[in-house]
């Protein structure tokens, strides 16, 4: 029996994701810090509501994970570079189960009236059409949740 394997050129644009997001808050850097970690932690939820279940150990090495139970898991990064409260960097596949490598920065920094949040997510490698259109979205959600979280806001 014979396998055979269809070639699809692919271009670099095909291979990589690049996805750059700002967001004002209206805090100060140490509780947008604060609230960013939990956000990115405990308070994690998918846009529709469901809890995410992740876990982040915020040092050098730490761990980003999503804890399903029972020793059972995916794992999304390490903390790549910590620099309370101004950075915290992962690298790692994220939430994807492919061959795929990711850095994912937050760089946070004053502004007048509260904090500016600097958000990039660089991918390289064979990323689906699925995660390629629905990652905005995620990204997106997890920013409004750190907002919403500081401005009294119901945190969905």
């Amino acid at each position: 029996m014979a396998a055979t394997a269809s070639k699809k050129e692919l271009k670099i644009e095909d291979l990589t994701l690049n996805i750059t997001q700002e967001i004002h808050v209206k805090a100060s850097l140490e509780k947008t810090f604060a609230a960013l970690l939990e956000q990115l932690g405990p308070g994690n939820d998918t846009p529709d509501g469901r809890q995410m279940q992740m876990k982040l150990e915020a040092w050098p090495g730490g761990r980003w994970y999503r804890d399903l139970g029972d020793g059972n898991g995916h794992l999304w990064g390490h903390v790549q570079a910590i620099k309370k409260p101004t950075l915290i960097e992962f690298c790692g596949p994220l939430f994807m189960s492919y061959p795929v490598s990711c850095n994912v920065q937050y760089r946070l920094s004053e502004v007048d009236g509260g904090t500016l949040i600097k958000f990039h997510h660089l991918a390289l490698g064979l990323i689906s059409d699925e995660d390629r259109s629905g990652v905005v979205k995620g990204w997106t959600h997890i920013l409004e949740g750190v907002r919403k979280r500081l401005e009294g806001q119901r945190v969905q």
